[in-house]
C-alpha cells in the first residue's frame, strides 16, 4: 500500500451504533485524523508515523467509507460528529486533538462547535467553516461556480451511476486536476483509492455524505442562526491554489473563533495539502499539537 509501517494497527471500534475501521499507532494524548472525499484512512499515511512519535494517533475510515459500516442514514454533520465523540469515549479518553481535511474538516469544525468539551486542539486543512461555506455557496457566484462538483452531486442516483462506470478516470481527474504537485498521485495511489471505493456500498455512502451538506436540515440553521464560537486553539492550513474550495473562504475565520488562531496558506499547493506537501503539514501539526503552556505556539 505505498507507504507502509509495521507499527500501524488495524482495528474495529464500536461507536454511535456502528463499527468504524481505524488505523492506530503510538501512545499518549489522543489525535484523531479525519479524511475527506473520496478518500479513506490512507490519506493520512504521511502523518501517521510522524505524529505517532508523540501521540496516540487514530485514523478512522469515516462512516460509509472503505471498511467501516455503511448504514443507509447518518451522513449529516451531527451524526458524523457523534461518531467521533463515541470514538473518543470508546478509546478511554475524555478529549482529543482533532485534525480534519476536506469533508473531514467540516466534521472537525462542527464537532468543535457542538461538542467543545471533547476537543483539545483543532486543526483544519482545506476546509471552510460550515457557516462560511453555506453563506458563500448561496451568496458568492465565484465560489458557487468553483463548487459545481458539490452541486452536481446533489442529483439523486445519477452521479453514482456515472462515476461507477468510469471510476478510475474519475479519481485520476479528481486528484490530479485539484492538485498542484501531481506527483503526489501516482497510478499506484489512484489504484489504492479505487480499490477502497469499489467495495460494496462505499461509493453511494461517500456521495451521501457529500450530498447531505446541502440538505435543508443542515444548511438552514447556518443561514439563520449565529454560529457558536470555536473555543479550542485552532490551526488552519490551506493550499493557496485550491480549486475545490477557495482560500478566500479562510478570510474572517478569526471572527468565528474565540481561542488563539493561526492561518497558514501553503504555496504551490492545491486541495490535497497533507499529500502534496506532507513535510510542511507534518511540521505545522507537530509544532501546534506539541505546544504546552510553557511554549505557546501562537505569536
Amino acid at each position: 500500500m505505498g507507504v507502509l509501517n509495521s507499527g500501524w494497527q488495524h482495528q474495529f471500534i464500536q461507536t454511535n451504533k456502528i463499527r468504524l475501521h481505524c488505523v492506530t499507532q503510538g501512545e499518549g494524548d489522543l489525535v484523531i485524523l479525519l479524511h475527506g472525499f473520496p478518500e479513506f484512512w490512507y490519506a493520512w499515511r504521511f502523518q501517521l508515523p510522524i505524529l505517532s512519535r508523540y501521540f496516540k494517533v487514530v485514523v478512522p475510515d469515516l462512516r460509509g467509507y472503505n471498511d467501516s459500516d455503511k448504514p443507509s442514514s447518518g451522513y449529516d454533520l451531527d451524526t458524523l460528529s457523534a461518531d467521533v465523540v463515541g470514538l473518543i469515549e470508546a478509546l478511554g479518553y475524555q478529549q482529543a486533538h482533532i485534525v480534519g481535511h476536506d469533508c473531514g474538516g467540516l466534521i472537525a469544525w462542527h464537532l468543535a462547535q457542538k461538542f467543545p468539551e471533547y476537543v483539545q486542539r483543532l486543526a483544519v486543512l482545506n476546509a471552510p467553516h460550515p457557516t462560511r461555506l453555506v453563506r458563500d455557496l448561496f451568496g458568492n457566484l465565484e465560489q458557487l461556480l468553483q463548487s459545481w462538483q458539490l452541486l452536481a452531486l446533489q442529483v439523486p442516483a445519477l452521479p453514482e451511476y456515472l462515476i461507477q462506470q468510469n471510476l478510475k478516470n474519475f479519481l485520476q481527474d479528481w486528484f490530479q486536476r485539484h492538485s498542484i504537485r501531481k506527483g503526489a498521485f501516482s497510478s499506484e495511489t489512484i489504484q489504492i483509492y479505487q480499490s477502497a471505493l469499489e467495495k460494496a456500498g462505499t461509493l453511494s455512502a461517500a456521495i451521501s455524505s457529500y450530498r447531505q451538506l446541502l440538505s435543508p436540515k443542515d444548511w438552514l440553521p447556518n443561514l439563520v442562526r449565529r454560529p457558536q464560537l470555536i473555543t479550542a486553539p485552532t490551526l488552519v492550513l490551506w493550499g493557496e491554489e485550491d480549486t475545490v474550495v477557495s482560500p478566500l473562504l479562510a478570510e474572517g475565520l478569526d471572527r468565528l473563533i474565540s481561542a488563539p488562531f493561526r492561518l497558514r496558506l501553503l504555496s504551490e499547493c492545491g486541495h490535497w495539502a497533507q499529500q502534496e506537501v506532507p513535510s510542511i503539514v507534518n511540521q505545522e501539526l507537530l509544532d501546534f499539537l506539541r505546544q504546552g503552556l510553557n511554549r505557546p505556539y501562537f505569536t
